[in-house]
């Protein structure tokens, strides 16, 4: 997925190209069983392109590896900045993250596959989701609207209980996902010092359209 500008000559958007089908091939391993002892010759072919291509774009599987979870990380988190848009409310924005990822797992499971698998080493990234998420949470205690606590640590159990929820819904696919998701949001909100029946009332407003991620 596109981060910056297109490449400008033919040789770099080949290069490009290339890049994103090798990091595409580890997303869908990762996304399947979280393990990363594939071969290199098997994910060269999984992308369609030359073992020796690997080489020229990635030192080693760890680094494609680790390059694959933070595409599919900052992806999610683009999702959420376009669908949430417009939300000043920083408890709002917490909520309905936490209800937008259980319908995530639905309309998006290679995603969100890749976030259960590999969520876990990523929490505190620098980019992606975590950044997002702990720049609402520096929002809502400066504002006071959350209890004043160190933000990492919030942002610690935060990540958590999203972890958890994502866990839940492909493991109980029979479960209301988006009940569980909004009773789940509650009590985030409420562990951030929001008052019980506000919290109640924000965990269950109307949810914006969620919007694709872009390819």
């Amino acid at each position: 997925m596109p981060t910056s500008a297109p490449p400008g000559n033919r040789f770099d958007r080949r290069r490009a190209k290339t890049r994103g089908a090798l990091v595409h091939a580890a997303r869908q391993i990762l996304a399947e069983s979280g393990d990363t002892s594939a071969s290199i010759q098997v994910i060269a072919e999984r992308a369609d392109v030359g073992f020796g291509s690997f080489y020229n774009h990635f030192q080693s599987k760890t680094e494609l590896f680790d390059a694959a979870v933070v595409d599919a990380l900052e992806e999610f988190g683009r999702t959420f900045d376009e669908s949430l848009t417009g939300i000043g409310d920083p408890a709002e924005l917490v909520a309905a993250g936490f209800r937008l990822s259980a319908r995530l797992t639905t309309s998006h499971p290679e995603l969100m596959q890749v976030l259960r698998h590999c969520g876990l080493s990523h929490i505190h990234s620098e980019n992606g989701l975590a950044a997002r998420a702990l720049r609402d949470l520096q929002a809502g205690i400066t504002s006071g609207r959350f209890t004043a606590v160190d933000p990492t640590v919030a942002l610690t159990a935060l990540g958590g209980t999203l972890l958890s929820l994502v866990e839940l819904r492909f493991a109980r696919p029979d479960l209301d996902g988006d009940e569980a998701s909004s009773n789940l949001a509650e009590m985030v909100l409420r562990m951030l010092g929001v008052p019980p029946d506000e919290a109640r009332e924000v965990a269950r407003r109307p949810l914006p359209d969620l919007a694709s991620p872009v390819a």
